[in-house]
């Protein structure tokens, strides 16, 4: 809609997860780093959580661009609650046949995948986004089947991705066992004031934007409002490009950006923070939080 008129091969500020646009701030490269550690040094589980559109999704998907030939890769999204909705989607993550099958069989057919893993010298990684959907009985579950390993050595790795309520839930005394078999656990948190000016321009330039068509008073305002989330920058930042575009605008300024805001906030479906003044200016980002 506004690619033309800004210059753009494709619109920055998609709130869909894309790999190619990750910005890896310290929070990013830091658990990039910690996962591939985990991916190289045989850790069997893996845990990645984080607030709601702080990046985890994208995080995993540059990941998966990274994983060393001969390893299988099955991403379940949307995850079930309970073990037996959890396990055939688990098989046809991987591609293996679950219809018409009971419980039993499709355990079976996964431990043979495992196996021919095995004997070729290759491994399996599970990732399971939304992780904090399941039971904890289902997490134990997925524990005994991670148990594979200790006859195999290590051909199954799991990464869990979930957010906030997936650390809550591992901390439970019965999930004990499971918690000290994660290897690597790291929480992404939100960007701070100077890492939202870089993700802003490193998004405009990435599809061939001027870096600077948001001015600072735009930026502040922008983490003012999405306190460093993300998502929410790019909900901003999309919404005052096509802002911007309908009035002819070469450029984004403050009051752009609060319009925006206000107007997501009246309608009440985006969990935008409410400003407690206007923040026209750089400086004042430093008393935006609460």
């Amino acid at each position: 809609m506004y690619e033309a008129f800004y210059g753009f091969r494709e619109k920055p500020f998609s709130i869909h997860p894309d790999p190619g646009f990750l910005y890896f701030s310290r929070k990013h490269r830091l658990g990039m780093d910690l996962l591939e550690y985990g991916l190289m040094n045989q850790a069997g589980f893996n845990v990645i959580t984080g607030g709601i559109g702080t990046g985890k999704t994208t995080l995993v998907r540059h990941l998966l661009g990274q994983v060393a030939h001969g390893t299988a890769v099955g991403l379940v999204s949307h995850t079930p609650r309970t073990y037996a909705e959890l396990l055939p989607r688990i098989l046809f993550a991987f591609r293996l046949d679950y219809r018409g099958r009971d419980s039993t069989e499709m355990l079976h057919t996964f431990l043979d995948f495992l196996a021919a893993q095995s004997a070729r010298g290759h491994r399996a990684l599970l990732i399971v986004d939304e992780a904090q959907n399941m039971l904890p009985e289902t997490l134990e579950e997925l524990r005994m089947l991670s148990n594979v390993n200790a006859d195999k050595g290590l051909v199954l790795q799991v990464i869990l991705v979930g957010q906030v309520q997936l650390r809550e839930m591992l901390r439970r005394p019965d999930l004990l066992q499971f918690a000290q078999r994660i290897a690597v656990d790291y929480h992404l948190e939100a960007l701070d004031a100077e890492e939202t000016a870089t993700y802003i321009r490193h998004r405009l330039g990435l599809v061939g934007g001027d870096p600077a068509m948001f001015d600072d008073a735009a930026i502040a305002a922008t983490f003012g409002y999405s306190q460093g989330v993300p998502r929410l920058i790019n909900l901003l930042c999309d919404t005052a490009l096509v802002y911007g575009f309908a009035e002819q605008r070469p450029g984004i300024d403050a009051g752009l950006i609060h319009l925006v805001a206000q107007d997501k906030l009246k309608g009440g479906l985006f969990p935008l923070r409410e400003a407690p003044a206007r923040i026209d200016e750089p400086n004042a980002v430093a008393g935006a939080r609460p």
